[in-house]
């Protein structure tokens, strides 16, 4: 028989993820292609100790059916951190939990688009983001990435010249590229966008991951109205849990429940308790601090060996990952494809930019591999890019 699939998805274009995952699954290859964090530093044994705690004074209500907004002693943890952290107003009517803040991509694109409807994204961009949007078959606008954010001549041409649902950005250590919006961008663009019916859609799954631990003003404190937050736990204690957030204003919220609702009903109740147990019970700031130090550490590791090779590169303030060019007539692909069979997995820079381009960057996740498979990696990976030199004609 023949499946009788939605013209929808028929046009959607392929993922690179699972091509990703594919080889992100074979031992034998070390791979600085995914996007995971440091398994070593997830604090089993207090996730432990919630759990049972939540277990055995909250059994029977953790395993039970909740509201689709999600825990409120989580909300009202979250919202407080916004306040005491960043400074601006929260409370938990204006927080819901979801399954990781990937599903406030999928949610955010059928609420926000429709079938030709314009949105605008960072190039490169977050490649989760693109086959989320991509499902509801939107003109998806990009803004090259410059120092200091997304270039704000082109930004500004593109909000007056088409009328955008939202433009997705992630000011903090952006993925795939860790470059951080300076505060005077993060002004100009919400400047740019005040009065207009474009929202902004802040993606900060990486804002606590600051290697000097300060705190950036996110968008929402330039835009307050037009500003909707995703964030996440999974960078910061575990991803397996599958707790992240929204924060967004009143009209965005009430028809993101009801899409929630009908997509889920609700986010992993006992998840949510046994996280909001953990935070209790444990300084959230102190475990983070212990991620930042290692990451700062295999960060300047990696870029240590990016210079040796001599590939220019970006100098992430945080997050997980960074991108780097490679000489004149290498491509990122061949690279991918050769660097596999040398066990050595990197990103091409290709999926990062739907509007074409990328061939001769890469991006590499420095926040999984142990610094051991770091110093191994980038001696195979040197390797990899001495054969494929050797193989190019010279004129």
């Amino acid at each position: 028989m023949q499946f009788c699939f939605s013209d929808r998805y028929k046009k959607t274009p392929g993922s690179f993820l699972d091509e990703l995952f594919r080889v992100s699954r074979d031992p034998a290859i070390i791979s600085f292609a995914g996007g995971l964090p440091d398994t070593t530093l997830i604090d089993l044994e207090g996730i432990r100790k919630a759990t049972i705690a939540v277990l055995e004074d909250e059994g029977r209500s953790a395993l039970q059916y909740t509201t689709t907004d999600g825990y409120l002693p989580l909300r009202e943890y979250i919202a407080d951190r916004y306040r005491s952290r960043l400074g601006i107003p929260a409370t938990p009517a204006e927080i819901q939990i979801v399954n990781g803040s990937q599903q406030c991509l999928d949610i955010m694109g059928k609420i926000f688009i429709s079938k030709g409807s314009h949105i605008g994204m960072e190039a490169p961009g977050y490649l989760g983001a693109i086959d989320a949007f991509s499902l509801y078959e939107p003109r998806i606008h990009t803004v090259p990435l410059i120092e200091g954010g997304p270039d704000p001549d082109i930004f500004e041409a593109l909000v007056k010249r088409e009328r955008l649902s939202f433009f997705y950005g992630i000011p903090n250590s952006q993925n795939p590229s860790g470059t951080t919006y300076s505060d005077d961008r993060r002004r100009h663009l919400a400047e740019v966008l005040a009065g207009s019916d474009c929202a902004f859609f802040e993606d900060d799954a990486f804002g606590e991951l600051f290697f000097d631990g300060k705190a950036h003003p996110p968008m929402k404190r330039y835009l307050p109205e037009q500003t909707v937050i995703s964030g996440s736990f999974s960078k910061i204690i575990a991803p397996g849990l599958r707790i992240g957030w929204i924060f967004a204003p009143a009209p965005v919220l009430k028809r993101f429940n009801h899409a929630k609702q009908a997509a889920d009903l609700h986010s992993n109740l006992f998840s949510q308790m046994i996280l909001t147990r953990y935070l209790r019970d444990n300084s959230l700031d102190d475990h983070i601090s212990r991620i930042t130090s290692v990451y700062k550490e295999k960060c300047r590791l990696v870029c240590e060996h990016l210079d040796a090779l001599g590939l220019a590169h970006t100098n992430p303030e945080g997050g997980m990952f960074l991108m780097a060019t490679l000489p004149e007539g290498i491509s990122s692909m061949h690279l991918f494809e050769e660097g596999v069979r040398e066990g050595i997995a990197i990103l091409p820079g290709v999926p990062f930019y739907p509007a074409g381009g990328g061939e001769e960057t890469i991006r590499i996740n420095f926040s999984s591999p142990s610094v051991e498979e770091i110093e191994v990696g980038m001696e195979r990976l040197s390797k990899t890019l001495h054969a494929i030199r050797g193989r190019i004609p010279h004129s």
